[in-house]
């Protein structure tokens, strides 16, 4: 059972450890586009979650519920409603009982301004009766090519008798390499015609440096088109002043295109971006950028599947 899912990320990576995934909701209709043209057997229902009155049995309960308000990326407003909608995954989890779940969400959450959030949270899968526990993980140890971190908690019932252990890295360690831009799209077209943003790159953009090399990790993939990461194949970037970074050379520059930026996600090659009513450019950036990457859940899904 799977709830603020978005496109799928999660569900994916869960399909992948050998889950099946009986429900899924979520508020955006290309989310619901994308995840059943590539996973049609879900139950996918467009609604916002306070109004779903009635859950299906299952063995896990998954959601990646939204966290605006203290994002990296965001004005980090801890009071926004839109941070305790965790309440309805805790009616959710209260209702359906399952053996365990899965919530991911942003590592901004364990700040010292917020940590009165990640507590309340806590406290209220330990009230519905879970032994939890939570990290911090770097997707990229897990086969993921880009910088990113999220906080992910799982949690266990408590009659199973059993905390949750995550599991060691997968890359980055003696066995396999992190995985880099290059390893992951550095066989595709370089200009992609129609898939990718083509704004001009304003000021706030040139405020950082938003460029990384073939051989190196991707900055982090974000949802609006206008913030995406520089591609490789752009000139590089350089400081001339604290909040002003400029070309280095002369040469055309682009974002990444949303299909890019899905497999720097850790999504598959093959997945399917259907054309419907709510799709355009901008929803397909939207929804691959909001979603968690399948890798992460893949290896999370398969370790729980020793505690059920």
């Amino acid at each position: 059972m799977s709830l603020f899912t978005g496109c799928g990320g999660s569900d994916s990576g869960l399909h992948q450890a050998g889950y099946d995934v009986l429900m899924a909701n979520d508020i955006l209709p290309y989310a619901k586009d994308f995840y059943l043209a590539n996973f049609p057997e879900t139950d996918y229902q467009v609604i916002d979650v306070r109004e779903i009155q009635s859950f299906p049995s299952a063995d896990v309960l998954v959601g990646c519920y939204p966290c605006q308000g203290f994002s990296q990326g965001g004005a980090r407003q801890s009071s926004r409603g839109v941070n305790y909608l965790y309440r309805e995954f805790v009616r959710a989890l209260k209702r359906i009982k399952p053996k365990a779940f899965i919530v991911e969400n942003v590592s901004g959450m364990q700040r010292s301004d917020f940590r009165h959030l990640l507590n309340s949270q806590l406290c209220q899968f330990r009230l519905a009766g879970y032994r939890v526990n939570y990290r911090v993980i770097d997707v990229s140890d897990f086969g993921v090519p880009q910088e990113r971190k999220r906080l992910i908690f799982v949690g266990v019932r408590s009659d199973l008798g059993e905390v949750f252990a995550f599991p060691e890295a997968t890359h980055g360690t003696a066995i396999q390499n992190k995985i880099t831009i290059g390893d992951a799209i550095g066989d595709l077209p370089l200009w992609p015609e129609g898939d990718y943003w083509t704004e001009t790159f304003h000021w706030y953009y040139l405020s950082r440096n938003r460029y990384r090399g073939w051989d190196e990790l991707a900055k982090t993939i974000v949802s609006h088109p206008r913030h995406m990461p520089l591609h490789p194949v752009s000139p590089k970037l350089k400081r001339v002043h604290t909040d002003k970074w400029v070309w280095e050379s002369d040469g055309p520059a682009r974002r990444y295109s949303y299909r890019e930026a899905a497999c720097l996600q850790g999504f598959d090659r093959s997945s399917c971006f259907p054309e419907t009513e709510n799709s355009s450019l901008r929803m397909k950036y939207t929804v691959v950028g909001n979603a968690v990457p399948p890798p992460l859940f893949n290896v999370i899904g398969k370790e729980l599947l020793n505690y059920l």
